[in-house]
């Protein structure tokens, strides 16, 4: 494995760790905001470095010769970034209006937390 692989993967398992961290930290708004703000960062520039070293749009264009697990990876990860995005979105306006945690929020953080730790996984299959 090339140290870009082992340096992606431990920024990945990193941000996993931090997001579950956060969620455990739902009931605090501030520090549940701070931690989840920084892993939507963190992801976001994760993957701008993997594409910039890898092109990863470029694979991702072909999509039909890739193999089934690339497929599912790839899957999971453009599911994902919409989703931190909604996720994201949807936290602001219950922190910045004191809402109460909207149903909403909580099962697309669910979600996307779930499609982030596949990435994960299948990040470590795809070759």
């Amino acid at each position: 494995m090339e140290l870009s692989s082992i340096i992606f993967h431990a920024q990945s398992i990193i941000i996993v760790a931090l997001m579950l961290y956060g969620v455990s930290k739902a009931k605090k708004r501030s520090l549940h905001s701070k931690i989840m703000t920084t892993t939507v960062i963190w992801d976001v520039l994760l993957i701008l470095q993997i594409e910039l070293t890898r092109s990863a749009i470029n694979t991702a264009a072909k999509f039909s010769v890739n193999p089934m697990v690339m497929k599912i990876h790839l899957v999971c990860a453009i599911s994902t970034a919409v989703l931190l995005f909604v996720s994201a979105f949807s936290g602001r306006k219950i922190y910045k209006n004191k809402q109460p945690l909207s149903s909403f929020h909580r099962n697309v953080g669910r979600l996307t937390l779930f499609l982030r730790i596949l990435t994960l996984i299948t990040s470590f299959l795809v070759k």
